[in-house]
């Protein structure tokens, strides 16, 4: 695994303004759509369209993630349930990746009040934190279901981490928006399983 501080300045760099135009890119093509989601929860309780919250970043610093609100007084909404289960709930992160707050790919950004109750507080798990938090990441896609299964992703991601795979990522996370979460993750599933069979002599 290559700690962020250690790559080429210019690779960072490069990252870095790959994350701008791609946020650029996500705001214009989901620009419609945002207007759409912003109208639609507006229109369902007459609440604040974003929801904010503080989360920890690269180097465990604190910052604000926007989401578009799925929940009105402890329960889901009618038009969170489909935000939630298409993922665009997130998309108002493309605002935090122009900010600098994310990168496109990256392990989940969680708050201080996780780290506590996942007990990643010790150094032994900084490595998760070298890298800036994405808005889409393997363990996103793949749904993880418990803290180990999750810091074993991120572990996975950090030690592949590359351009190839930050694009397949995206593109599954362009998969999600279209045909949901649940159908993504077991083809991901499907994928990782028939991987794991061994090869026919």
């Amino acid at each position: 695994m290559t700690p962020v501080e250690h790559l080429p300045r210019t690779q960072s760099r490069g990252r870095r303004a790959g994350d701008l135009a791609g946020a650029l890119a996500g705001l214009a093509v989901f620009g419609p759509v945002m207007a759409v989601i912003a109208v639609a929860i507006w229109i369902d309780d007459g609440g604040p369209v974003l929801f904010r919250q503080a989360r920890l970043g690269r180097d465990r610093r604190l910052f604000t993630i926007l989401k578009f609100r799925t929940m009105r007084d402890g329960r889901v909404t009618r038009v969170g349930r489909v935000l939630r289960a298409t993922g665009l709930d997130e998309i108002a992160q493309f605002i935090n990746i122009l900010r600098g707050d994310m990168s496109a790919v990256g392990p989940r950004p969680l708050t201080e009040d996780d780290v506590r109750r996942l007990g990643w507080t010790a150094p032994v798990f900084d490595f998760r934190w070298q890298v800036k938090p994405g808005l889409t990441g393997l363990a996103q896609i793949a749904g993880a279901h418990a803290a180990a299964e999750s810091l074993a992703l991120d572990r996975e991601y950090l030690a592949r981490r590359s351009i190839w795979l930050d694009l397949w990522l995206i593109a599954l996370s362009f998969a999600v928006n279209a045909f949901g979460k649940t159908r993504v993750r077991r083809f991901m599933q499907r994928r990782r399983s028939v991987g794991a069979q061994p090869k026919r002599c």
